[in-house]
């Protein structure tokens, strides 16, 4: 037994040993276990405490509560409280609008100073603004809110600081908006820009029913011009004995060559009259003076009466009508058979303000006037007076100032119009009437040549017919049947036909424009042998140009007295 003892002792011994070392080790791992438990707990529980009072803070300026309540025990904040305030970047961006909308009310003052400008008013409008922002943000409840070490930001103070200075903000920025069109040069050139576009268009459209209504007022016939034919004709059918021709021999001297013939074509009795009056008046030799005066049907009577009434001093002259000429039809004529396309009566006649006035720049050209027979018999001459070599060309609405006789004596050198030039510069040539984009246009003419005008034509009829310019004429104008060559009208033909056999006249023979230009000076007027009353305001219109209109005037018959039954001129 004691054996067993001693064995049992030697064998228990190290487990006792080992037993007291275990639990110590336990014991140790507890310890360290309890204290890592005991310092996590510290730590929430520091956090949980400061995350109250920041959450505490936060409802209470979230809710408005009193700023004393909130703060009982602690007056002031800890840096590091100072520094996550909440409010303080909104403090911050508050400040920094304010600043910048300082800055920009200097410089809007600063560039107001440099330009001058005449309304200082805005000047001292953005100074003041300027000092204001300076002055809101100097006062001594607000400076506290930029001190770092301030107390505790009042929420209320920042309102009220935030309010005062959007309110200030808003005005700056309303006056800058009123005022923008002062300083933004881009802005005013886009206004500008506006303006001069509204007004171009208000123009355009005005300029269109002008033309419009001055292309009307121009074709309108004057009541007392009616009045006269009626009267005229009226008197032709009550005395047919004492007008007519019919059954008479030709005189003699209505196609003698020797003496001098003019040719004037139109339905106007009173300006066909007043063309002949010029002419005999400035005349020393009126009986050797021929005029061949042709209309249509419809004022043949009229002017038949108006044309027998008077002696002329003794001038010649034949009244016709264009239907006398039988050879003028439309399988002759170009202008007649195109009177038959419903296209061309369509561009004459429409009767819509905006399709009638889209072209204004050639509108004069829609007149129907460019449509008539009448119009076009200048291109017939040879043929209409087949035993003349020359003859004077003369349209209704000019005055003769001088004697004309001068005209036969100059040399023509071969050519076949005798034509003053009205080019100058870049103006009026070929390049204005014709399209030179056609190719045949292109290769037949030159843009540059100078244009002459219509209305006092002396043309030799041997070198017409010599160089066939009523052929020529034909060419022409049946390959401007769709209007591709030039726009209608009697110049631009007039112009191709008599290309390079035109021969330049003195511009005192011809002075042009008293129907459009009121700035003709009086001394190249009254050097002009004949004077022009070219344009839509004719001398025997209400629209004439007032300075211009005596030179007509003096040349009506007034002592006639149908035109005084009409009151004509009154």
């Amino acid at each position: 037994m004691v054996i067993n003892l001693r064995r049992s002792h030697r064998i228990s011994a190290p487990c006792r040993g080992n037993g007291l070392s275990l639990w110590a080790s336990i014991f140790t791992f507890r310890f360290f276990a309890l204290s890592l438990t005991i310092a996590v707990s510290i730590v929430f529980t520091f956090s949980f405490l400061f995350t109250t009072s920041s959450f505490a803070s936060d409802l209470s300026f979230g809710f408005s509560y009193d700023r004393n309540e909130v703060k009982a025990g602690s007056n002031r904040r800890t840096v590091l409280a100072l520094k996550s305030d909440p409010l303080k970047p909104r403090l911050d961006q508050i400040r920094k609008q304010a600043g910048d909308h300082r800055s920009l009310a200097l410089a809007y003052a600063s560039y107001a100073r440099k330009l001058k400008l005449e309304n200082t008013k805005l000047v001292r409008i953005f100074a003041d603004l300027s000092r204001n922002y300076t002055n809101l943000m100097s006062q001594p409840s607000y400076r506290e809110l930029f001190d770092a070490d301030a107390n505790l930001i009042d929420e209320s103070e920042l309102r009220k600081f935030e309010k005062e200075v959007k309110e200030r903000i808003k005005f700056t920025r309303q006056v800058i908006t009123e005022a923008k069109e002062s300083f933004d040069n881009q802005l005013k050139i886009h206004k500008l820009k506006d303006t001069i576009f509204a007004l171009n268009e208000q123009l355009t459209k005005s300029k269109k029913q002008g033309a419009f209504s001055s292309l009307i007022a121009a074709k309108s016939i004057p009541k007392s011009l009616h009045c006269l034919a009626l009267r005229l004709m009226e008197e032709r059918i009550a005395h047919p004995e004492k007008y007519t021709d019919e059954g008479k021999p030709t005189k003699p001297e209505l196609e003698d060559p020797k003496l001098y013939h003019y040719a004037i074509f139109s339905d106007n009795v009173v300006a066909a009259s007043v063309v002949v009056n010029s002419a005999v008046k400035n005349t020393k030799e009126p009986w050797k003076h021929v005029f061949h005066v042709v209309t249509d049907k419809m004022n043949l009577g009229a002017m038949q009466v108006m044309f027998k009434m008077r002696d002329y001093s003794g001038a010649h002259i034949e009244v016709k009508a264009v239907e006398d000429y039988k050879f003028l039809n439309s399988s002759y004529v170009p202008v007649l058979k195109q009177l038959e396309s419903s296209n061309l009566q369509k561009f004459y006649f429409e009767n819509k303000l905006e399709n009638a006035t889209k072209d204004t720049t050639n509108m004069k050209f829609r007149n129907p006037k460019y449509l008539s027979i009448l119009n076009h018999l200048r291109f017939y001459l040879p043929e209409m007076y087949p035993k003349l070599h020359k003859i004077l060309f003369l349209d209704d609405d000019i005055i003769v100032q001088r004697d004309l006789t001068g005209l036969w004596k100059i040399d023509m050198d071969g050519k076949v119009n005798g034509a003053v030039e009205t080019c100058f510069g870049s103006f009026h040539r070929y390049a204005q009437y014709m399209n030179f984009s056609h190719p045949l246009i292109k290769a037949k003419f030159s843009p540059k040549a100078c244009a002459w005008a219509y209305g006092m034509n002396f043309f030799d009829l041997d070198a017409w017919r010599r160089e066939k310019c009523t052929e020529e004429y034909h060419y022409w104008q049946n390959l401007n049947e769709n209007r591709t060559l030039w726009k209608l009208g009697t110049l631009p033909p007039g112009l191709i036909t008599y290309y390079s056999t035109t021969k330049p006249l003195d511009k005192s023979w011809h002075v042009l424009g008293l129907g459009y230009n009121p700035s003709i000076s009086m001394d190249e007027i009254n050097n002009a042998a004949v004077i022009h009353f070219n344009g839509n305001m004719k001398p025997w219109l209400d629209i004439a140009i007032t300075q211009f209109r005596p030179l007509w005037t003096r040349y009506v018959d007034y002592e006639n007295e149908f035109v005084q039954a009409c009151n004509f001129g009154l």
